[in-house]
């Protein structure tokens, strides 16, 4: 305090020190604030953006790749409806209406809605959480490459004419070494792969933002409900895209090495991959919605001047979902010959878990 009462900046204040006993007067160092934002601040130039580690400009970077991916994928839809516009349509033929499908559908899935997802929480989190920064900037940055790498690896396909062409669901027997030879599915899986890897490295990202770098006094039952929608999403990522990294390093073993995991001839088993990829699909659905419902959540209280109702209830809400979403996947199986008893209990989760949906709207309304 200065001699009047008044507070002073300590860090803008000339340092004395004793050298060899005579004391020495220090210029002022600059404010802490202008020291750490020298600091922080992102590399110049065009290079210098892809090397930035900041929050904000690592989520700005990979929304503005997976924006560059949907704008692809847009196209392709739009060719697949030019197709369809008519019967009888000649303007495309049909292995390339199947390459369009399978590229927009991947494209899609898992170039555009996770990395656009896991981009707003980098972007967003920390001001939501009262942090400078993400817990591991360069674990983003590892993410953001390693889904550009694969989103590259997708699109390489055409340079070398082996455009994938199974569907980006790529059932087997279809997408195994007998009914799809070559090199189609192979940039499929590899791309696939790579870019699974990227969207896990971001989801164990998240959560150990919301759960360790939570600003002092921001308990779990304090934080945004936005905050808890990532930390739900982040922990359904970790879950449901192993299940189908491990898939796909299952199938490439199949068509290269010779395996026989999907091969029922073997002992194999052609469902084992519709439910691996089904593990993932269903709550990858669940993924792109909880975000969203936690948008919701944070715009209608602003918009309405009034606080959230039920913030307990609308958590549980969420936590349900997120672990309904893992009892799902049979109902995209239905007609696949399992018993009875089993799709009766998937269906009937399929309609429970319009509870905690229900929940929500009820809260917003």
């Amino acid at each position: 305090m200065s001699t009047n009462g008044s507070p002073v900046n300590e860090t803008a204040m000339p340092r004395r020190t004793l050298v060899r006993g005579e004391e020495t007067v220090i210029a002022p160092t600059e404010p802490l604030h202008d020291r750490l934002s020298r600091l922080w601040d992102d590399p110049p130039g065009f290079t210098g953006w892809f090397r930035a580690l900041q929050n904000d400009a690592l989520g700005g970077r990979i929304m503005g790749t997976a924006f560059t991916f949907f704008l692809i994928g847009g196209i392709m839809a739009l060719l697949m409806r030019m197709q369809l516009f008519r019967a009888e349509n000649t303007f495309l033929g049909p292995d390339t209406y199947n390459e369009l499908f399978t590229m927009h559908g991947s494209t899609m899935m898992y170039l555009f809605v996770v990395p656009m997802l896991e981009g707003f929480a980098i972007f967003l989190l920390p001001f939501m959480l009262g942090n400078r920064e993400m817990p591991f900037p360069r674990l983003g940055q590892f993410s953001y490459f390693t889904f550009l790498l694969g989103g590259i690896l997708f699109y390489t396909s055409y340079l070398f004419n082996a455009v994938p062409d199974a569907g980006w669901f790529a059932y087997v027997p279809l997408s195994g070494p007998t009914y799809s030879p070559g090199l189609p599915l192979d940039f499929w899986l590899l791309g696939l792969g790579v870019a699974e890897v990227a969207a896990i490295a971001a989801g164990v990202e998240i959560i150990i933002a919301i759960v360790r770098m939570r600003a002092p006094g921001m308990t779990l039952g304090k934080m945004p409900i936005m905050a808890w929608a990532y930390l739900i999403t982040a922990v359904a990522i970790l879950f449901a895209f192993t299940t189908l990294l491990i898939a796909s390093l299952l199938l490439e073993l199949d068509r290269k090495i010779g395996t026989q995991f999907f091969n029922p001839d073997v002992g194999g088993s052609a469902l084992l991959w519709q439910h691996l990829f089904w593990i993932f699909g269903h709550p990858e659905v669940y993924i792109q919605f909880i975000p969203a419902t936690g948008f919701i959540s944070a715009i209608v209280p602003v918009f309405v001047r009034r606080p959230l109702i039920g913030y307990k209830y609308i958590v549980i809400a969420l936590v349900t979902t997120g672990v309904m979403s893992f009892a799902l996947w049979v109902h995209h199986m239905f007609t696949t010959g399992l018993p009875q008893v089993a799709m009766s209990f998937f269906a009937v989760a399929s309609i429970f878990i319009a509870i905690p949906a229900g929940i929500q709207i009820f809260a917003w309304i």
